[in-house]
């Protein structure tokens, strides 16, 4: 089938996420078109989505052939001058970015996060605290943001009396396409990350903290940030990466989760009676990770003329790998669109597909999300939607931006 005949999907098209992940076209594009060039209405240029698993999986593992570097990781067609000013670790191929990933990677090996875990179900259990006696409130606000932030304050360095700040601009960061939070477009910040104000925000927030680390220094990332040979714009683009992170994506993940549990209740029945299971616990937090799948795709550009799946790509198309459906893909995964907190294997791509640019933090969420669930299904006799969930119109970030809830304890 041609593109042609699947025209009428359109992956450029934030609205088309808005109602929920638009499963059923991921589900054609991967069984007619896996390799799929998708026109960009609006004026861009194009691009090539990537669908089944391993070739989204090659397209990773071969940095060589699809570049990091050469257009940025965003969808934008940019010109080179504003991807060398928005580059981040994540922006970018070796030898820079294994430099510049390698200046904090020891922090979140298995070994280092396993130290924290005291810590998280700490944090967690003062959370419930607050939230669950008020009975009906917003789970995403009251929950799901605040545990991966006061987590990942401590880690990162910053004063919890100032979390909420981060999370308030990362917000307009990343939901810089959805109404609530989008700005006019604007050339004048083509060079700022997602081309967005709010950006200069995170900076100006991150300076200040260097600032004050290199006078009262701490164990903290601020803090050897702040010591390193970085250039200012290396140090700025690094704090909004971490920033943001370290948050949205573990949020995201915990408001899916129980979401999924809610709509699957046999599956939260089985995880409310694991008792002393940790197994079951921990498949439990992969499958909620699958199910979720926070970023929905991520950019790579041709570095070279290459055939893929039957796909002629030439050098300088863009390229968008689609974890979303990756995740999905049913040669793969027995029954994709089943959540089934006891799968096992569960070789989900949540964090990426491996490669140079697999996510470091993923053993810190992992955690994060057993720990939540562990803990809240532990104190609640019953959780139950208030509401509709309110979703964040992004086709990069499955995003969940308010979820009402009313439980009894």
């Amino acid at each position: 089938m041609t593109s042609q005949t699947l025209s009428h999907i359109d992956l450029s098209d934030h609205d088309a996420f808005l109602p929920g992940v638009p499963y059923e076209a991921f589900a054609e594009l991967r069984r007619e078109a896996p390799v799929y060039w998708n026109p960009e209405p609006d004026g861009g240029k194009g691009f090539w989505a990537v669908t089944r698993y391993e070739d989204i999986r090659f397209v990773h593992r071969n940095v060589e052939l699809f570049s990091s570097e050469l257009g940025g990781t965003s969808l934008e067609d940019l010109e080179p001058q504003y991807v060398e000013a928005r580059k981040s670790m994540i922006d970018m191929d070796p030898p820079r970015h294994d430099e510049l990933r390698g200046l904090i990677a020891r922090r979140f090996t298995p070994r280092a996060v396993h130290v924290w875990e005291e810590q998280v179900r700490k944090v967690t259990r003062e959370v419930l605290d607050v939230a669950l006696p008020k009975g009906e409130f917003d789970f995403v606000r009251e929950i799901s943001s605040e545990i991966p932030m006061q987590v990942f304050a401590e880690i990162l360095g910053v004063p919890q009396d100032e979390r909420r700040i981060i999370i308030e601009i990362g917000d307009r960061l990343l939901g810089n396409q959805d109404p609530e939070y989008k700005v006019a477009d604007d050339d004048a910040h083509r060079h700022l990350p997602f081309s967005s104000p709010a950006a200069l925000e995170m900076f100006e927030f991150g300076r200040r903290l260097a600032a004050e680390r290199r006078k009262h220094p701490r164990d903290d990332i601020i803090t050897q940030l702040a010591f390193e040979p970085l250039t200012q714009q290396e140090f700025d683009v690094y704090f909004v990466l971490l920033a943001t992170a370290g948050n949205e994506t573990t949020r995201h993940t915990i408001t899916h989760g129980l979401l999924g549990l809610l709509e699957h209740p046999e599956e939260l029945e089985k995880l409310r009676n694991a008792g002393d299971d940790e197994a079951l616990r921990k498949t439990a937090a992969e499958e909620m990770l699958r199910w979720a799948t926070p970023v929905h795709h991520f950019r790579r550009t041709a570095a070279q003329d290459v055939e893929l799946a039957g796909a002629e790509i030439k050098a300088g198309d863009k390229v968008t790998t689609w974890f979303v459906s990756g995740n999905r893909d049913e040669t793969v995964f027995d029954d994709p669109d089943r959540f089934d907190i006891a799968r096992s294997p569960n070789p989900h791509m949540a964090f990426g597909p491996g490669g140079i640019h697999h996510c470091m933090g993923a053993h810190l969420a992992k955690m994060e999300v057993r720990i939540a669930f562990e803990e809240l299904l532990a104190r609640v006799d019953s959780i139950e939607l208030a509401g509709p969930p309110e979703r964040l119109r992004s086709n990069f970030f499955n995003g969940i931006k308010r979820l009402p809830v009313k439980v009894t304890t």
